[in-house]
């Protein structure tokens, strides 16, 4: 029997990129699985989900004060409101389950669908959970999570991953990757990159390294961000290094399959799917935060799949030694690449759309 399943995961693209790939899965699995996205007005949900061709639903943000202040006098009643507004769209479309990624539109979504008596799963993509998901872990037997002791009580299923990364061959795929981005097809390729909107002290260490660089026969493949101008750009210098900066990779696929090595930030979804496909990687966390992105990243290291350096050590002396070492030793790259994907996990929206199947099938009584 078809189901209705309502994913709550609004805010940044480590919730959302999670919920749409179980919801592809889910639907390409049974094409009558009825899928509404919870979001806000202020999220990136509002662009990702309806390019993705599903419905989303807006709910008011409720973000909890980080210190006093007139929004926490009316936090309790805006709080009921978007709980409210929740339970109407669960009644609305006749939900059978609600899958939560975390964020603020989380926990409203799970204290609306325990009070209409709706199952509620819960998936943890990060290694050091939110409160959103720490909150619902107590209202539900049903938790996943991508990392092993994240939650208490989960069961470990990895990320749900885009079928052309989950799929991927790189050794196969690495032609037509190089092709596709003009590299060379030949020189060993480092694929260096933030999030989204690229990294500053990234880009900075790998221009500065640039001159020092110019005699090694490599290809470094940068996507420096959407918002950096053309003239921030050094020129590739002259030398047996190829220099190729792009805005932003659409296809993270074929940069994968083009890579030998990767520089990056260790977001979960980063992290995840470059273990899942055994790409190794030197991972500089973001430093802002509570540190979750140094906590995704240590596992993989941990597997032999990765190396860490700190975001403010990160300098062009650093980069070059680093890549160089790396670059130097292809039986060690071979040997990170088997630990990586040792550690990764290809089928999440599998394993995860199973739970979400099962706690759908049993009902809010479980």
């Amino acid at each position: 029997m078809s189901i209705s399943v309502v994913v709550a995961g609004g805010g940044t693209g480590g919730h959302i990129e999670p919920a749409m790939n179980l919801a592809d899965y889910l639907r390409a699995t049974d094409p009558n699985t009825r899928i509404t996205a919870l979001g806000t007005s202020k999220g990136l949900e509002t662009r990702l989900v309806p390019a993705r061709g599903y419905p989303l639903e807006l709910i008011p943000p409720v973000p909890l004060p980080r210190k006093p202040s007139k929004d926490l006098l009316t936090l309790p009643g805006r709080f009921r409101s978007a709980v409210a507004e929740v339970k109407e769209i669960l009644r609305r479309v006749d939900a059978d389950v609600v899958v939560g990624f975390g964020g603020y539109v989380s926990i409203p979504a799970y204290l609306a669908a325990r009070s209409a008596k709706v199952p509620i799963v819960i998936h943890e993509a990060n290694a050091k959970p939110g409160l959103a998901n720490r909150v619902g872990a107590r209202l539900t037997p049903y938790v996943a999570e991508n990392y092993a002791g994240s939650l208490r009580g989960a069961v470990r299923v990895g990320l749900p991953l885009r079928t052309v990364i989950s799929g991927l061959d790189r050794v196969a795929s690495r032609a037509e990757g190089r092709e596709f981005f003009g590299l060379d097809p030949i020189l060993p390729t480092v694929l260096v990159f933030g999030g989204s909107q690229g990294a500053k002290r990234i880009n900075e260490a790998v221009w500065g390294a640039l001159p020092a660089m110019a005699g090694q026969p490599l290809t470094i493949l940068h996507a420096v961000g959407p918002k950096v101008e053309p003239d921030q750009i050094p020129a590739a210098p002259d030398g047996a290094l190829r220099y190729a900066p792009v805005p932003y990779i659409d296809r993270m696929d074929l940069a994968y399959a083009a890579a030998d090595l990767a520089v990056c930030r260790s977001g979960a979804m980063t992290c995840g799917e470059l273990a899942a496909v055994g790409l190794p990687a030197v991972y500089v966390p973001f430093p802002i935060g509570n540190g979750e992105q140094r906590f995704n990243a240590e596992p993989v290291v941990a597997a032999g799949g990765g190396q860490l350096i700190d975001d403010a050590d990160l300098t062009a002396q650093a980069f070059q030694r680093i890549v160089g070492e790396l670059l130097a030793s292809p039986g060690r790259l071979d040997r990170m690449s088997a630990a990586a994907a040792s550690y990764g996990v290809r089928n999440g929206d599998a394993r995860l759309a199973a739970l979400v199947r099962q706690a759908a099938g049993n009902g809010a009584g479980a």
